[in-house]
């Protein structure tokens, strides 16, 4: 099987987040994700992480329909503590879905929204 020359580096990606207000959600992620922004246009925010940390690039993107459903995709922030990073990001606006945390499958981890509603997971590592 031959390789092709991208396959032996990693891949650089981003997540894009359809949203409302793209500049009022770079906050809460910012602080969510402990990111910085990188990049901003008036439809457009992208967010990464601060220095030489690994991770994602964000892309908040503004859409003119509201969410409707579920989130095909979401977010899944792993901590050590899941009860603390909760109550810290819903400090930032958050909101939780479910009181308790959830257990299946030997995991763990609290169902939350965005301040638009978008769900995330916080997930014990």
């Amino acid at each position: 099987m031959s390789t092709l020359p991208h396959e032996s580096t990693p891949a650089n990606i981003s997540i894009t987040l359809d949203c409302a207000d793209p500049k009022r959600l770079s906050a809460f992620w910012c602080g969510a994700l402990r990111y910085q922004e990188l990049a901003t246009s008036d439809k457009f925010v992208m967010l990464g992480p601060i220095g030489e940390a690994a991770g994602p690039r964000l892309v908040l993107q503004k859409v003119p329909e509201p969410r409707a459903l579920k989130n095909r995709m979401h977010i899944d922030i792993w901590v050590a503590d899941i009860d603390s990073e909760t109550a810290r990001l819903e400090t930032l606006g958050a909101t939780r879905r479910h009181e308790k945390p959830l257990d299946e499958h030997g995991f763990r981890w609290y169902q939350l929204a965005d301040p638009e509603g978008n769900e995330f997971c916080v997930s014990r590592t």
